[in-house]
């Protein structure tokens, strides 16, 4: 932790305060939260920074678009309008969010929709013709208002909720007890060849109640990057120096993988969820060829041209048992639509 979030300390049991007694509120029905009699999931997290909430979006995507009606409802983080908007293939980033136009990019049959009260965006997607029959709820662990069907919760391997404190000194949004509301509770970005010993001394730590079940995840890189038309091999890669450029939470691993590899490349990062300055667009078009992240090129594709700018695709994977993660998110909404 840096100097300014140690100074800050004394400030963390007045946040902890707020935060529990909020959830209590909650808890006790003092504060009302909304529930539905169709599916709701919810993904989330503890803790701010990348925990891979979009990858695993995906997952969920890739496994119920051919089998039920879907729709995915995010916030629309850093978008300059307001309310509910259904996201299109044509929208811009500055206007329904990086992720939520990522996701309507690559699953274009799916429904995806933006609203920060997580309510009035339900109702409104509930009002569509055709009408979601599931809805996945993207970073919405802590919007109490909703009350989801199926809560899944993220932690990475590196940073663990269990070793965290709260803001401003931690990276929590909540206390470590929030983790009670999961169903399911994902370790992700774990190494592929991580040991059953280390995972269980994981599950140790976690400390989950017995109907809860802890899963561990991958990001798997794929081995092409693509752009607007074309797909290319990562090895023909060795023959050039590139740019990498990120505005991500955590570009570390990312740039571990490409080094591993021997690629020669300069990596320039930006925030994340950054919002391109019309200086830093001009500078990245005198660039030879740009790499960056799925997220970064949905807000970087209307501005650059497309024979210079590509992106990594990746996805989330589980180390084993994703048959028994894919039973649990099917049988919850097969029960959900008997109720």
């Amino acid at each position: 932790m840096n100097f300014i979030r140690k100074i800050l300390f004394p400030i963390v049991p007045i946040y902890f305060l707020v935060t529990w007694l909020r959830n209590k509120m909650y808890d006790l029905g003092i504060k009302k939260s909304v529930s539905y009699d169709f599916p709701v999931i919810a993904v989330g997290n503890l803790s701010v920074g990348g925990t891979g909430k979009s990858p695993m979006v995906e997952y969920l995507i890739r496994s119920l678009k051919d089998k039920v009606q879907l729709a995915t409802l995010s916030r629309g983080y850093k978008r300059e309008t307001k309310g509910f908007q259904v996201v299109n293939t044509s929208s811009k980033a500055i206007e329904v969010g990086d992720e939520p136009l990522q996701f309507k990019t690559k699953f274009n049959e799916v429904i995806v929709a933006v609203d920060a009260d997580r309510r009035n965006g339900i109702a409104s997607l509930r009002s569509l013709n055709p009408q979601p029959e599931v809805i996945i709820l993207d970073d919405a662990y802590q919007h109490r208002k909703v009350k989801a069907g199926f809560y899944i919760l993220l932690t990475t391997y590196n940073d663990l909720y269990c070793n965290d404190i709260v803001l401003p000194t931690g990276n929590l949004r909540e206390s470590r007890k929030g983790a009670n509301r999961a169903n399911i509770v994902i370790v992700t970005k774990c190494p592929k060849d991580i040991s059953s010993e280390e995972k269980i001394a994981i599950g140790k730590r976690l400390k989950l109640a017995n109907n809860q079940t802890l899963f561990f995840s991958f990001i798997d890189y794929r081995s092409d990057i693509m752009n607007a038309d074309e797909v290319m091999h990562i090895e023909s890669l060795k023959e050039k120096t590139f740019t990498l450029i990120t505005g991500i939470a955590n570009p570390k691993p990312l740039v571990d993988y490409y080094t591993s590899l021997g690629l020669k490349f300069d990596h320039i990062a930006f925030p994340d969820h950054h919002n391109f300055t019309d200086k830093e667009l001009d500078d990245l078009k005198t660039k030879e060829f740009i790499i960056t992240t799925e997220k970064d090129y949905v807000r970087l594709m209307s501005h650059l041209p497309k024979q210079i700018l590509w992106y990594q695709p990746i996805q989330a994977q589980f180390i084993e048992n994703h048959e028994v993660f894919d039973k649990m998110i099917f049988s919850y909404i097969k029960k959900r639509d008997l109720n």
